[in-house]
């Protein structure tokens, strides 16, 4: 008996009309301050040391005024305290304080005779995860232009102190010639912008204590729209194997839209933007000479596929290009990347990316793309909030100077030393700059992420005239299955958490 046509499976189409999902869109405004010069300009025949003394001629007058407004009424035994311009200018018994350059001297810190080892293929020392020595070796020194002086104290003791900060030390010199301190004091967070302020054309001119000189201001935006959602993931680790891709699709649906109900479609279509925090490639390790012996030479020109593996890249590009036409993103090179070891890591290739370049901006475009590859520090405005990030290398490197694990108080204390990687170039490899340390921070951001982490932690600090920053700690994807997500109007923070389900 022949069935009704409603049971048929061939059916005209109905009229019913099913909503469609628009994604929130993102105002993206993003700068270049970590951007180094092109081809000839861009040399490596500088000494390092113009670094160290750049960085204290541009915070040495700020740290100078703090210390001078919070020390100026301070008495010892009758004797107020006095402002030496030079560390050699310390006399023993004076009560004092001057400015000067951290150099943290560490028997473990890396040498260049491991470098010199390594070229000659001897057994080299491996890495070390602190530079802390246990024997109680390490000392604290101050240096500027005319010298170097030791500082000791137990007021050291509470301080979370690395190579290349500059700070204020308040104290006297003790009859071994070092500097006994009593107090000490940081730059602290730099001028922050207002939200919209890039974009509304306002002019804020502060000075260093964050009193307003000038003010001038547009009307906003009143067609503006409510802030979204902004996901930053890291760490994704593609090594090209299959097992990187149940856990990429996953993430890859959900941002897409094509996962879970019409509740989480809802959620993934207020996700205005995308931020890659570095790592997206998994480490590997070259090839040496030795392990190639047998095989035949290699090619001439192009690739030889037995020393060069292509997968790890070409799964990025086909991730990246699967998610474009529907989402912007802001890639950060990471330390196991295809861009420059040296930081500021500047983009990844587009030639390295051909399918996801075509959503980049063309060269001569003064607008960014709707893939937008950047440097390593970036920074720049998302729905009108300042962000500034990195793949995780400034703070991994600090780790290894300080006790214990707590990741947002280094985070913190690189924002109060306005310095973005205080450690390069001592134990980190940057450029040698000449005419400006671009790692210094110019105005404090109110989104700081820093990519890699060995877990998820977030929180807000606030600076001494009202800044307020949130914190973010991003792991390692590959590790932990963890999106972070940031509200574009609270700046409150949520995870997303993809696992695997094994079977067990």
């Amino acid at each position: 008996m022949a069935g009704s046509s409603e049971d048929a499976l061939l059916q005209p189409p109905d009229d019913e009309q099913y909503p469609t999902l628009d994604r929130h869109p993102s105002h993206y405004n993003p700068l270049h301050t970590f951007e180094l010069a092109k081809d000839d300009q861009k040399h490596y025949k500088q000494q390092y040391s113009d670094m160290y003394f750049l960085r204290l001629a541009k915070l040495k007058p700020t740290v100078q005024a703090i210390a001078a407004e919070a020390w100026e009424s301070i008495q010892i035994a009758g004797e107020a305290v006095q402002h030496k311009d030079r560390v050699l200018d310390v006399r023993q018994g004076e009560l004092c304080f001057v400015v000067g350059t951290v150099y943290m001297d560490m028997p473990l810190k890396p040498n260049i005779l491991d470098d010199i080892s390594k070229d000659h293929w001897i057994s080299a020392p491996p890495p070390r995860e602190k530079y802390l020595s246990p024997t109680g070796e390490d000392q604290v020194m101050l240096e500027d232009e005319s010298g170097r002086l030791r500082l000791t104290g137990a007021y050291l003791q509470a301080m979370m102190l690395v190579t290349g900060c500059i700070v204020a030390v308040m104290g006297t010199e003790n009859a071994n010639g070092d500097f006994e301190v009593i107090d000490l004091k940081v730059p602290d967070f730099p001028r922050q912008p207002e939200r919209w302020e890039r974009d509304d054309s306002a002019v804020i001119f502060t000075n260093g204590h964050g009193s307003s000189q000038r003010k001038r201001k547009k009307e906003p935006n009143e067609n503006r729209l409510s802030g979204g959602k902004i996901a930053i993931v890291s760490g994704l680790g593609i090594s090209g194997e299959e097992a990187d891709s149940l856990s990429l699709d996953m993430l890859m649906e959900f941002l897409l839209g094509e996962a879970c109900g019409e509740a989480e479609q809802r959620e993934a279509s207020n996700i205005s933007r995308l931020i890659i925090a570095g790592n997206s490639l998994a480490e590997v390790d070259p090839l040496h000479k030795d392990d190639l012996v047998g095989k035949k030479a290699g090619k001439k020109y192009g690739y030889d596929s037995s020393t060069y593996n292509p997968s790890p890249i070409a799964h990025l590009d086909t991730f990246l290009s699967t998610l474009l036409p529907s989402i912007p993103i802001t890639l950060i090179p990471g330390d196991s990347d295809p861009a420059n070891v040296s930081l500021p890591q500047q983009p990844i290739h587009p030639a390295m990316l051909p399918h996801s370049r075509a959503y980049a901006a063309l060269p001569t475009s003064t607008e960014p793309g709707w893939f937008d590859a950047v440097t390593n520090p970036w920074e720049g405005d998302i729905d009108g909030w300042r962000f500034m990030g990195n793949g995780g290398q400034p703070i991994n490197d600090v780790f290894k100077y300080v006790e214990g694990d707590e990741r947002l108080d280094m985070m913190e204390n690189l924002l109060r030393w306005r310095c973005g990687a205080p450690t390069a170039p001592d134990t980190l490899w940057c450029y040698p700059f000449q005419d400006k340390d671009q790692l210094i921070i110019e105005e404090c951001p109110h989104v700081y992420f820093v990519g890699n982490q060995p877990r998820f932690e977030s929180t807000t600090v606030e600076g001494h005239t009202g800044q307020n920053v949130r914190l973010i700690a991003v792991p390692k994807f590959k590790e932990t299955g963890e999106l972070v997500l940031l509200d574009a109007d609270t700046l409150e923070v949520e995870i997303i958490r993809f696992q695997v389900f094994d079977g067990h």
